[in-house]
């Protein structure tokens, strides 16, 4: 007899909804619209450099006055390597998207540009007012990414696909 605890499944995708059919067409955004939509979501991925390596970490975030403004604390990677760099920017990627996982639908938007930390005092208390941490941490720093590049696309069922 196996006396061992049974380990639930961590995800379990619901297939009861029928997958759309039919061509799918893929719509390139401008800046403005794909914006609007990362700012319509709250969870996104910051990508940035650690000891050479891509790193991704799962972070919610605010627009603000078009930036990108995220929680971060003292002792995070990213905040570490804002504080050590020899320039106060550093090159990040954030993407964001919506996209349904059955139909493969939706949208998705990567926004590449400069991260600096937030080091004026009245600005880091606008951007704490603006992203509440979702974890159980002292998040008392905060970042603004500038979006040098924005691309977005959305993946929707009307009509010929555009190919890339």
């Amino acid at each position: 007899m196996n006396n061992a605890p049974q380990r639930k499944p961590a995800m379990v995708h619901d297939d009861s909804r029928p997958a759309l059919a039919g061509p799918r067409r893929r719509i390139e955004l401008d800046a403005a619209a794909a914006l609007r939509l990362l700012g319509s979501v709250l969870l996104g991925r910051i990508v940035f450099t650690q000891h050479a390596l891509p790193t991704v970490r799962p972070v919610n975030h605010a627009l603000d006055a078009g930036d990108i403004v995220i929680r971060t604390h003292e002792g995070a990677a990213l905040t570490s390597h804002a504080q050590q760099a020899r320039d106060p920017r550093v090159v990040v990627a954030y993407e964001a998207d919506a996209i349904d996982s059955r139909t493969h639908l939706g949208w998705s938007v990567v926004v590449t540009g400069y991260a600096r930390l937030v080091t004026d005092p009245e600005d880091l208390v606008r951007c704490r007012a603006l992203v509440q941490p979702w974890v159980e941490h002292a998040m008392d720093q905060a970042i603004r990414i500038r979006p040098d590049l924005v691309t977005g696309i959305m993946l929707t069922a009307d009509g010929p696909s555009d190919e890339a």
